[in-house]
């Protein structure tokens, strides 16, 4: 693979660093070439400025000293350095942990007090002990560990989590592995060619997603990594990639009112707007569904508590009532003194009926619905694939054809989108008329 590959890459910053060498190169990869070379120091990163075409190799990164705005300069790190996880027994973890699972700080590495080390940096130059991070120099089975500075214990492990690009988390929506074939063993298809399937999963279109070479991916919220396979025959397959045996890392509190999207919404409401008890998650009466708690480990679909698992506006639920499948929760939202009083004060069934309904012919519909009658997923406006056409923003700036939200920029008979199904071009949306008399 490419040497840029194993550096994350940030245009127009500058940092703060002491230790520092000076090149003259080329370009970013003779740049990098330094960066590996470098005997001064152990090199975390390098500046590259393109007009100058000056290399600076540095013993820091944005994980040790503080970032400056610089127009010209590109900034390339390690990512081993950036890395607080660790890959299989964590031999190359060099995170910056520097406390035990027991919580006792470590010692450095390079002082004998208060216990002499067996592994110092001398003996072991390219163990990475440094300070007194956790390093695991002698490839114990258990992982990472330090001297620790309690008289009493010599030594202890670290609690470092294991990076998703071994095993994934939750549905795998942040793995960044390398696995590219498929749980029957094909051979996955590059993300940016078109052969022998067409698809949408553009990197241009989904920037966030680490489209990178036929590597499996999740990119659209499925039970697990995926991709398109280079078998004619067969569009696309799951790829088994084993579940972390750590738990995810909490990134904050379970919200227990509505903030954004209400994704992060564990709270116990379990009716809808209109006043529809919410049928359980693991239950299919009176309503089918994809969405069983065991599939999705990490969407909290408990009881019949209100969820947001597909990041629909605000969170919802399946309803008890058979001739109504879904409907929108009313969530206290965190943030009162903005969105809360209004909203608390409106008529609650109005909301949605004006996202999730379309008047006329739809033309005035600017909700975020993105799935069509038959349950396809819509393509991006901005897209020409799976399929080319002339219905773009820039030709229809008053239609607002944002993302692949379904709308009506010709005036056809309702809301509409192109799919990402090569074989159908483009279908209707799964959206309804506003009934007449609840507008009024």
């Amino acid at each position: 693979g490419d040497i840029l590959d194993d550096y994350s890459r940030t245009d127009g910053v500058w940092i703060l660093t002491r230790n520092k060498q000076f090149y003259k190169t080329n370009n970013e990869k003779e740049c990098a070439d330094k960066c590996e070379a470098e005997r001064n120091f152990t090199c975390r990163a390098f500046l590259f400025t393109r007009k100058k075409l000056q290399c600076l190799t540095l013993a820091e990164n944005t994980k040790m000293t503080v970032t400056f705005t610089s127009t010209d300069t590109v900034l390339y790190e390690k990512r081993i350095y950036l890395m607080q996880c660790k890959r299989g027994i964590g031999t190359d973890y060099r995170g910056t942990e520097a406390k035990t699972q027991r919580g006792i700080l470590c010692q450095k590495w390079a002082e004998k007090i208060p216990h002499k080390p067996n592994y110092t940096p001398e003996k072991y130059p390219n163990a990475g002990l440094e300070e007194n991070y956790c390093r695991n120099p002698d490839a114990d089975e258990n992982g990472p560990w330090c001297y620790t500075t309690d008289p009493a214990m010599r030594f202890d492990y670290c609690a470092i989590p294991e990076c998703e690009d071994q095993c994934m988390q939750c549905n795998g929506e942040d793995y960044h592995g390398e696995v590219s074939r498929t749980e029957s063993g094909l051979e996955c298809q590059r993300w940016d060619v078109q052969e022998p399937h067409i698809h949408g999963f553009i990197l241009k279109h989904y920037p966030e997603k680490d489209l990178k070479m036929n590597y499996c991916r999740n990119p659209d919220g499925e039970v697990r990594p995926w991709c398109f396979t280079t078998n004619p025959n067969k569009r696309w397959e799951y790829c088994n990639i084993p579940r972390c045996t750590t738990s995810p890392a909490v990134s904050g509190l379970d919200s227990q009112c509505l903030s954004g999207k209400g994704e992060d919404y564990r709270g116990r409401v379990a009716i809808t707007e209109s006043g529809n008890a919410c049928q359980h998650w693991n239950t299919q009466f009176p309503h089918k569904h994809g969405w069983i708690p065991d599939r999705y480990p990490c969407k909290g679909l408990e009881e019949n508590y209100c969820r947001n698992p597909d990041g629909q506006k605000k969170p919802w639920c399946y309803t008890t009532n058979s001739s109504i499948r879904w409907e929108y929760c009313t969530i206290p939202p965190c943030d009162r003194t903005e969105q809360g009083i209004a909203g608390m004060n409106n008529v609650p069934v109005q909301v949605p009926l004006t996202e999730e309904c379309y008047r006329g012919k739809g033309q005035s519909y600017r909700g975020t619905t993105a799935v069509t009658a038959s349950g396809k997923k819509c393509q991006a406006w901005s897209s020409m694939f799976p399929h080319r056409h002339i219905k773009t923003p820039d030709r229809f700036p008053d239609a607002d054809l944002r993302d692949n939200y379904c709308r009506n920029p010709d005036g056809d008979s309702s809301p509409w989108c192109f799919t990402t199904d090569p074989n159908t071009l483009w279908e209707y949306c799964d959206l309804k008329r506003c009934d007449d008399h609840t507008q009024e």
